[in-house]
């Protein structure tokens, strides 16, 4: 229910009449024409007086003429509120027949009458409409309600539901109330209600039109029940937030009564807080400048009220600084003998870095203290770089962090921010130091050749500092502003690719090259590790389960193609989640898996043997590559068609690769007669080179001698020796350069089934530093010209 206002403009709250009933008041005295006034926002109802403005012209003749005879006037709603000049078809045809009871002039022009609804009425035919609405209406009547007992229980409900109405909404006068006592006829109590509801003009008419008191008790006890039910949530919104104010307020002046009460007792409220964080820096053992700091910091926090941003910001920063370990260390395991152990029984192979560690400790042991050496593992994906670390910390005794380094592009990562900034926060290398509670972890660094470079600042160059031995020992961090001693810290770094790391890091890092292993190494490395692991992940026992060694072979070599063994490890797994399914389904008690299984376990081989091995014709050659995941074969075709002696070049080369297939075509063009070729047929035929796999982009000058030899093949007509590969740089001159990646070429020659290899002369110091069992089945050619590789390559 709502104060509402009726006409044109009238803002007053509708009363009740006291007049007899409606049915029985026109005995034919009701005129042949009445004059029709339409309401602009309400709508009237019999019983109810009302007193409206009326400033339309038009409203104004129809008052006065209906004043000046009998003073009844018809009054219905108008359908649009926006027409300013309404017709008969703009107008509800249920209306309220209404007699006037005063009318005042206004100063304005305007006139307030007030009206007293009698009885509810039909229009049936507009007489008039200038100058202003007249036609002639027929009277309605109420029926009574089908249910009688119903019909009291709902007044009953809509008397209750009004008076809460009341009580709630501070908008309705509380005269109200005592109307509402009064008024015991069921017809006046619903025309006073459905009057003063908070709804739309649509529903007020359609309560006004609604014949039967049963019904019409029905739907206003329903609009009732839902203006009750938004009037009882505003005023649980309301006592709410009165509530959440006042506990506010409370809790202030609480607060500020037992710090006036404290201040006088000599107390002060953050006396514990500080008393904790001072007994805890009394166990410190740290450098007289960090003291210093601690306790003038402290003593601005013992300044500080408690309420004020800057307190939680100032215990932040002091228990950062009690939670470093600015002198504590782990001790080291120096025997050396169980550490070499622990290495072993960690990973296989890799002999080259467990030596370095080895090393290192042994110097540590006879000195007694150095600088930490910063160590970078270089080498393709799954061969063991970041659980390496793991293994080296365990095997020393000390604490182990792990920082991943992929995608990091702010350097307050690094270095941290200012305190003074909101959410400031120290370093990431100062938060693990914080976390492991030890000055002299293992850390490593992983992917560091993959740091970015945003807008800001250059992570690499904050990196610097840290992995410098001759700097770290005052490593600086925005957040502390003090100088933090990273020497004692073994730095391990590790990286895919040495080009991608900035040339300041490179020089500041022991660089250990971590090669691919070999097919025996990957077999050795599954049984010992792979197979024992993925059996506990899948929870199968070792008499469930039973993978032979040439089970493994022929995994490794018919479904991984790899340096590492990450792909190997996902195969095995494979094999495991079969055994497990066929165990769980009682199928088997235990399994036992075979070589001719793999197919229906693990899907058709992804590798074949070489592809060229019985391959005989001219113009094919087998080159070696480097890649990030470590040595591949590759494979280049040359052949010969009609044209003007051109080159055609194909397969998603890079720049460096074309030029050493121009440079290969210069050479033989120069020197056709002393190597046989047909000067005729080089300076008329179209030579193509092709390197197949164009979706995969090629570049480096290794595959110059591969080149070089399928374009001899193919002007010579003499096929490559089967089983042959080779790689190389090649100059105008005919020389053969050196390569890089010979270890991870040598390795995928092994893989692919080559029997013999050229490189150059240069490489042969690399391929000494090669443990023999990687060299297992492999003649290495080595040579300085291009004649010695022709001579040795084509048949």
């Amino acid at each position: 229910m709502d104060k509402q206002g009726y006409d044109e403009e009238a803002d007053l709250f509708p009363f009740i009449g006291t007049d007899e009933g409606e049915e029985d008041l026109f005995s034919g005295d009701l005129p042949t024409s009445v004059s029709m006034l339409a309401l602009k926002n309400s709508v009237l109802f019999p019983s109810i007086v009302i007193p409206i403005n009326i400033g339309r012209d038009r409203s104004i003749k129809a008052i006065n003429k209906a004043s000046e005879t009998d003073k009844w006037v018809a009054v219905f709603a108008q359908r649009d509120l926006k027409v300013e000049e309404p017709e008969g078809k703009d107008l509800y045809e249920i209306g309220t027949l209404a007699k006037i009871l005063k009318m005042l002039r206004m100063p304005d022009g305007s006139l307030t009458a007030v009206l007293r609804g009698r009885q509810r009425i039909r229009r049936t035919r507009i007489t008039q409409d200038i100058p202003y609405l007249e036609g002639e209406i027929e009277l309605l009547s109420y029926l009574p309600p089908s249910d009688p007992l119903t019909f009291q229980a709902t007044m009953d409900s809509v008397r209750d539901n009004a008076r809460r109405v009341v009580e709630l909404n501070p908008n309705i006068p509380t005269e109200a109330q005592v109307m509402l006592d009064n008024i015991e006829e069921p017809r006046q109590l619903l025309n006073f209600i459905a009057s003063n509801l908070n709804g739309e003009l649509s529903v007020k008419q359609e309560l006004l039109e609604t014949a039967d008191l049963g019904v019409k008790a029905s739907r206003v006890l329903e609009e009732l029940n839902r203006e009750l039910h938004i009037l009882e949530i505003r005023d649980q919104i309301e006592n709410k937030t009165r509530g959440d104010i006042e506990e506010q307020q409370r809790q202030y002046f609480l607060n500020q009564q037992m710090k006036a009460i404290q201040e006088e007792l000599g107390d002060n409220p953050n006396k514990a807080e500080i008393d904790r964080l001072e007994s805890r820096s009394a166990e410190k053992d740290w450098p007289e400048e960090v003291a210093t700091v601690f306790k003038r910091e402290l003593g601005r926090l013992r300044r500080m009220n408690p309420q004020v941003a800057e307190y939680s910001i100032q215990i932040s920063y002091l228990e950062t600084l009690l939670d470093l370990p600015w002198n504590e260390t782990t001790e080291d395991n120096f025997d050396l003998k169980a550490v070499a152990k622990v290495l072993d029984n960690d990973h296989y192979g890799l002999e080259k870095v467990k030596d370095r560690i080895l090393s290192h400790l042994a110097v540590l042991k006879l000195k007694g203290d150095m600088k930490a050496p910063i160590l970078l593992l270089l080498g393709p994906p799954g061969v063991g770089k970041t659980s390496l670390g793991k293994s080296v910390a365990d095997a020393l005794g000390r604490k182990y962090i792990r920082m991943s380094l992929g995608g990091l592009h702010d350097e307050s990562e690094i270095r941290g921010h200012r305190k003074t900034y909101i959410g400031a926060m120290p370093g990431r290398i100062v938060q693990s130091l914080a976390k492991v509670k030890s000055s002299n972890p293992v850390f490593i660094l992983d992917e560091i050749d993959k740091v970015a470079q945003g807008h800001r600042g250059d992570p690499s160059s904050a990196l610097l500092e840290v992995l410098d031995p001759e700097q770290n020992n005052t490593f600086h961090d925005n957040y502390l502003d003090l100088d933090l001693d990273l020497s004692k810290v073994m730095f391990i770094a590790t990286a895919n690719s040495f080009g991608d790391i900035q040339p300041p890091l490179r020089d500041r890092m022991e660089i250990i090259n971590l090669s691919g292993y070999s097919a025996e190494e990957k077999l050795e490395i599954a049984k010992r590790h792979l197979v024992p692991r993925q059996r506990e992940d899948h929870g199968l026992k070792p008499r469930q389960v039973k993978i032979g060694l040439p089970t493994l072979r022929a995994v490794i070599e018919g479904y991984t193609r790899e340096s590492g063994v990450r792909s190997l490890n996902r195969q095995i797994g494979g094999l495991m989640r079969h055994a497990a399914k066929q165990i769980a389904m009682e199928d088997a008690d235990v399994v036992t898996i075979q070589p001719e299984d793999l197919e229906s376990i693990l899907g058709p081989l992804l590798f074949e043997r070489e592809a060229y091995r019985t391959a005989q014709q001219p113009g094919i050659a087998v080159g070696l590559a480097w890649t990030q995941v470590g040595g591949e074969i590759l494979y280049v075709e040359a052949s010969l068609s009609p044209g003007k002696g051109g080159l055609v070049q194909t397969g998603n080369l890079g720049n460096v690769m074309k030029e050493s297939a121009v440079t290969a075509l210069s050479y033989l063009k120069a020197n056709a007669e002393r190597l046989g070729l047909d000067t005729e047929v080089l300076r008329e035929k179209e030579l193509h080179v092709h390197v197949p796999e164009g979706a995969t982009p090629k570049d480096g000058p290794s595959a110059g001698v591969t080149m070089l030899t399928a374009m001899a093949s193919v002007y010579s007509g003499r096929p490559v020796k089967p089983y042959l590969a080779m790689s190389g740089e090649i100059t105008l001159r005919g020389r053969v350069l050196p390569v890089g990646g010979v270890k991870e070429k040598l390795l995928a020659a092994r893989r692919a089934g080559m029997k013999e290899i050229i490189l150059s002369q240069l490489n042969e110091k690399n391929v000494r530093e090669i443990e023999a069992r990687y060299l297992k089945g492999l003649k290495i050619r080595f040579v300085e010209t291009m004649e010695e590789v022709l001579n040795i390559a084509l048949q």
